[in-house]
């Protein structure tokens, strides 16, 4: 009963922030309601039991994302007479465009059971996402391509600086 009751009261939030973020006219605001729905997205992976995802999403998205955005944002320096005015064409051709991705989406969701959610809840009642899972797998079945993949990360590191470096003679 609280899960389904957090989940609702999320979802509101979400469709709410994600409302928001469209129709803020500050471009500051519309990435502050952006960073409410993206915390909103990570309680609904809590919920799912996939606290490392949601952990994870929190830091990239909600933190390394937005600072990208509010970085380009500030660069920008948009103001209205900077900004292009479309013709009437070019917005009804906006307004086609989303409501036959509206009626697309709805088709796709109305396909969609309520026994695949069902089957989907199970899945995610025991310890899948916890990150003592994750690591166990990890560290078990995906040993070999993780060192790899540090290896490389390691090697990408070492050439962005050489890279970056300046000559000592200059």
């Amino acid at each position: 009963m609280m899960s389904s009751i957090l989940f609702y009261g999320l979802s509101t939030l979400l469709f709410a922030a994600a409302l928001l973020v469209i129709l803020s006219r500050n471009p500051i605001h519309s990435a502050l309601w952006l960073v409410t729905a993206f915390f909103a997205v990570a309680g609904h992976y809590v919920l799912l039991n996939a606290q490392f995802l949601a952990a994870v999403h929190v830091i990239v998205y909600a933190g390394a994302i937005m600072v990208l955005f509010l970085f380009t944002i500030m660069l920008l320096n948009l103001n209205k007479e900077t900004e292009p005015q479309h013709s009437l064409l070019v917005k009804l051709a906006g307004l086609v465009a989303g409501g036959m991705l509206l009626v697309v989406m709805v088709g796709a969701l109305r396909r969609s059971s309520a026994e695949t959610a069902s089957d989907l809840a199970t899945v995610h009642s025991g310890t899948v996402g916890l990150v003592e899972t994750l690591g166990k797998v990890l560290f078990r079945d995906f040993l070999l391509p993780f060192e790899l993949s540090s290896i490389l990360f390691l090697a990408a590191l070492v050439g962005a600086v050489v890279l970056g470096k300046k000559e000592l003679g200059e």
